[in-house]
């Protein structure tokens, strides 16, 4: 008990001092009354819910009061409205003293940086930014939890929660490049966001950057973007194989570093190669891409079906051939079956690492077709030519690497 008093009491302290400092605390209250009020919230909250509700609704009319009493009630009732967040979060201390202080500190910062908000809401961000902000959370939030999971089409591949699920990838990961650009400019931007983007999806991630590619002053930055992509993926198909089997993991792990370490020498070349273009600069391009992302997800759900027909044309038999079919969809997941069905002895290990390369090597070409679709032929021919080298490299030393 004594511990949430004396959380209540310290977010208090700390808001009323805020509101006190800013200037609008006199008539509503300052540093003593803020404080006052939510170790009030958090002593009716040990009494009981009807304790409590009289607390809020006393210190709802003191907020009301001060607000009539203002000269210029036009200022807002920020301070009102924060003197009751106040006593809500003294009660929450009662339960919960480690949220109520986080909450605390939340409000309290929200409440510093009024010019830095006001500024970036009325100056940075735009018309359209503001609305396609809206269609995403409508998309993620509204229309997302309603599809329902489900077996359709063609051997009952194509999940529409699935399919819509990388929907909202697309569009999130649109809204990853663009905010990244917007906040970094292009050359840091997109580099940082297509790795953090391939951890998530290479293939998604990669049609991203290659829609941003289509910009001529962020085209080498988005390509580097693409390509930390695929670094990420590699680093992936060593992760993945590691949590089934070590020894395929120790077969793999020198293709895929000799791979990574092109790859990331390319981005950088291209980062460092490409023009510096402050974010206003860069033409003007809607951050939320929802026929793109639909097109993509539908070439996708494409593949995954693709996937299907191969495993039932070769059989479950030809676990080389269906591994492979898995990298259309996800290069990870074929890699993790390989890795297991030689941790249970299915396979040997050079034929789970085979096996495992196919489906990176398949994974690739699904790349370069997402790439043409979302970037056109421009970009995906210096896609493919930039990834010429690293895909040669894993090749050839996975050779070596099998052969001794």
């Amino acid at each position: 008990m004594w511990l949430s008093v004396a959380v209540a009491l310290a977010v208090g302290l700390m808001v009323g001092s805020e509101r006190e400092r800013s200037g609008h605390g006199p008539m509503t209250g300052g540093v003593r009354t803020f404080a006052l009020a939510s170790a009030a919230g958090c002593i009716a909250a040990f009494a009981g819910p009807g304790p409590f509700a009289a607390a809020i609704g006393a210190t709802a009319l003191v907020a009301t009061a001060g607000y009539l009493r203002r000269a210029d009630p036009e200022d807002g009732a920020t301070t009102e409205i924060a003197l009751i967040l106040t006593t809500v979060i003294g009660g929450a201390a009662a339960r919960w003293p480690a949220l109520a202080a986080a909450l605390g500190v939340a409000t309290a910062v929200l409440l510093v940086s009024k010019q830095r908000l006001h500024r970036f809401v009325r100056q940075s961000i735009t018309d359209t930014e503001v609305a396609d902000a809206l269609k995403f959370f409508v998309v993620a939030l509204i229309v997302l939890p309603l599809i329902p999971h489900s077996s359709i089409g063609p051997y009952g591949a194509i999940d529409p929660r699935r399919v819509w699920t990388l929907v909202v990838a697309v569009t999130g990961l649109s809204w990853l490049g663009y905010l990244a650009i917007r906040v970094l400019g292009a050359r840091h931007g997109l580099v940082l966001a297509g790795l953090a983007g391939g951890f998530v999806s290479g293939s998604v991630t990669t049609a991203a950057m290659a829609r941003q590619a289509k910009v001529p002053s962020a085209s080498r930055a988005a390509l580097a973007g693409a390509l930390m992509a695929s670094v990420a993926t590699l680093v992936q198909l060593i992760m993945v194989t590691a949590v089934a089997d070590a020894r395929v993991t120790a077969t793999l792990w020198p293709a895929a570093a000799a791979g990574a370490v092109i790859l990331l020498a390319e981005a950088v070349w291209l980062a460092w190669r490409s023009p510096h273009v402050s974010p206003s600069e860069l033409p003007v391009r809607r951050p939320f891409a929802f026929i793109p992302a639909i097109v993509l997800a539908a070439t996708l759900s494409a593949f995954l079906v693709i996937s299907r027909f191969a495993e039932d044309v070769f059989g479950a038999a030809a676990t080389q051939a269906t591994v492979a079919a898995a990298g259309l969809a996800d290069a990870h997941a074929g890699a993790l079956t390989a890795a297991t069905l030689s941790a249970g002895a299915v396979i040997t290990v050079p034929a789970a690492a085979i096996a495992a390369l196919y489906a990176v090597a398949v994974n690739t070409v699904v790349k370069l077709v997402l790439a043409w679709i979302a970037g056109g032929p421009r970009v995906a021919v210096s896609f493919a030519l930039l990834m010429a080298a690293p895909v040669a490299a894993v090749a050839v030393v996975a050779v070596v690497t099998l052969g001794t």
